[in-house]
């Protein structure tokens, strides 16, 4: 069901925007969605009396990601933040890995500078998330947790699923009466630049996949919080 509001809510929200205010109120959007972000996964945790260790290494995950991405500065597109948005959506599942992305894009922002393109990231970003905990959030689907199968995931999403979104954001604020060809136009362009950023995100996961899933683990373990979807990565 929280899939489902995400999937829904979150793009009419963005059309919301597009259409009545023309992208001029993009902070308004953008608090929007981090409200609809947050509803579902504070609903959640209110069901199953959650602990504050929780929020708190969710919280330290978004300033990993954020972190991660303003010391890649001078790289474009080469950066951390999907890996680590896919490992939270491992860890935590698809509502917390929703909303490490989302609220990621939105911190790191501040210093990356706001603009009508922030409610699309924090969407784009927030459904790697969202998808990676569906995938392989579950307890059942253990076997198929490995770092192999994560960079084939993190890649593929990477590239279809945030630049996509991406691209798609970039041909409706550029062309008010989008073609065939500035669609083709605009998604080719965009190609080499998410083929940079869905390798990246390879090697991140490829890096970082293991002993992050590990350290939460123990983390987990230490201070008994419950969280079920909370898991160990195998080898390839």
């Amino acid at each position: 069901m929280t899939a489902v509001v995400f999937c829904l809510t979150i793009p009419a929200t963005i059309a919301a925007g597009v259409v009545f205010w023309g992208h001029r109120q993009f902070y308004f959007i953008a608090l929007l969605i981090i409200l609809q972000t947050m509803l579902p996964f504070l609903l959640r945790f209110e069901r199953r009396k959650p602990q504050a260790r929780e929020l708190v290494i969710l919280a330290v995950l978004v300033a990993l990601a954020v972190a991660g991405r303003s010391a890649f500065v001078m790289l474009p597109q080469f950066k951390p933040v999907a890996a680590i948005v896919i490992i939270a959506g491992v860890a935590f599942g698809g509502e917390s890995g929703f909303l490490v992305g989302a609220v990621t894009m939105f911190v790191s922002n501040i210093f990356f500078g706001h603009g009508p393109w922030t409610p699309w990231q924090m969407f784009a970003m927030g459904m790697v998330g969202l998808l990676a905990g569906l995938l392989f959030g579950r307890s059942k689907l253990t076997r198929w947790r490995t770092v192999l199968l994560l960079c084939v995931f993190g890649g593929l999403a990477t590239f279809v699923i945030f630049g996509g979104v991406m691209d798609f954001h970039t041909l409706i604020m550029a062309f008010p009466r989008p073609t065939w060809e500035a669609f083709w136009a605009v998604f080719g362009y965009g190609v080499p630049m998410n083929a940079l950023h869905a390798g990246s995100t390879v090697v991140f996961l490829a890096l970082l996949a293991k002993p992050l899933l590990g350290k939460l683990e123990r983390v987990k373990t230490k201070y008994g919080i419950s969280v079920a979807s909370l898991c160990s990565i195998t080898a390839p």
